[in-house]
């Protein structure tokens, strides 16, 4: 099954963390890699003030896995706390990475933390315009739009801007 994820990070090294949780991604058993976006600067979202100029790197990264989405939740959760994430009552709070499943094939799950499609992907120009670039023609279950037509319809994000072509 194809699974997209999206990945980000405003602390440290932005795009080493980027870096070292693609490969940790990759290096899930019976998973390869298929594709990734490129990598984009993007202004801090619903954060508070003080955080205001954490500015964030944003990347897509899609693999074909075998493996059960239950499994990728706490492999997710593992490398995020291997990369130094700490969870703090404040969602949105700087962090080393953010690993989210933006989709995984045409399954929709919603029970024991796992959210699948991911609820606010289609708001998020940082979500939306990297899978854009690697799955334009892509519709995401539950919704009925392509990932380029959801793409036109947002407003624009001065706020973001490319950062790395290849990575």
């Amino acid at each position: 099954m194809e699974i997209g994820f999206s990945l980000g990070s405003n602390l440290y090294n932005r795009k080493r963390l980027l870096m070292q949780a693609k490969n940790l991604l990759l290096s899930a058993p019976r998973t390869t890699f298929v594709d990734q976006s490129p990598i984009y600067e993007t202004t801090p979202v619903d954060v508070k003030p003080e955080f205001k100029d954490m500015i964030y790197l944003n990347s897509v990264v899609i693999v074909e896995s075998e493996l059960p989405l239950e499994s990728w939740l706490s492999y997710i959760e593992k490398i995020e706390s291997n990369l130094g994430r700490e969870r703090t009552e404040d969602r949105n709070a700087p962090r080393t990475i953010d690993v989210d499943i933006i989709y995984a094939g045409e399954q929709v799950i919603d029970s024991g933390g796992l959210e699948v499609p991911h609820p606010r992907w289609a708001e998020r120009r940082f979500v939306v315009q990297p899978l854009c670039d690697v799955r334009p023609a892509l519709i995401v279950p539950e919704s009925s739009r392509s990932v380029a037509e959801i793409l036109r319809s947002l407003p624009p994000d001065e706020g973001m801007s490319l950062f790395d072509e290849k990575w």
